[in-house]
């Protein structure tokens, strides 16, 4: 693989994700709260190197903290796109938990939606497309269970692993290697609540 790393932003906060909704292709903006998440992401990125490939979800939260932090005009991918609940779209994992208590969208799927094996194989697809294009230095903003569900594949992982990463709107992670194995370099960083220090960066 001719990836050296894919730098992972979830999109800010929305009024579904702040009611603990479940959000896929339901196409609803940033709150005031998200979109202070995607400018803080400005700083992090104003001097961070140089990405040769840069992505968005097209829905407009995503595409719009792609904007916010300094990303105008990514290249809208609809493998991006989140982890399509079905039936659950709308629901918070607690009326979902009391139709299915031992419900996990890692290992179960959304009813009516994308099960676990459909989404790994999109994952896949992006990785494999990336790295067809030759690109070195990937940034892409999405949604958080896509995300995770991307890491864990970049890390060679069944999708069950997905629910032991938690990641926050707003946040930053990056997918690189130690040596010659894929490894998490960094996760959940928000920019917006964490304090970098003089001579320290978000790397």
């Amino acid at each position: 693989m001719q990836i050296e790393s894919i730098t992972l932003v979830r999109h800010g906060m929305t009024k579904w994700a702040d009611e603990g909704k479940h959000t896929s292709d339901t196409d609803i903006g940033l709150t005031s709260a998200g979109r202070a998440d995607a400018e803080a992401l400005w700083t992090a990125f104003e001097n961070q190197g140089h990405f040769d490939g840069i992505y968005s979800s097209p829905l407009i939260r995503a595409h719009h903290t792609a904007i916010l932090a300094g990303f105008a005009h990514p290249q809208l991918h609809d493998d991006l796109m989140e982890w399509r609940y079905g039936r659950y779209e709308g629901k918070t994992s607690q009326e979902i938990h009391k139709e299915n208590p031992e419900w996990s969208i890692f290992r179960c799927g959304g009813p009516e939606g994308e099960s676990p094996a459909e989404v790994t194989k999109r994952c896949d697809r992006l990785l494999h497309d990336w790295d067809t294009k030759g690109h070195k230095h990937v940034l892409c903003f999405a949604h958080g269970h896509i995300l995770r569900a991307l890491a864990t594949r970049w890390l060679g992982l069944d999708l069950r692993f997905g629910d032991h990463l938690h990641l926050d709107p707003g946040s930053i992670s990056r997918l690189a290697w130690e040596h010659d194995t894929p490894a998490l370099h960094l996760w959940n960083y928000c920019p917006r609540y964490t304090h970098i220090g003089p001579g320290q960066s978000a790397q």
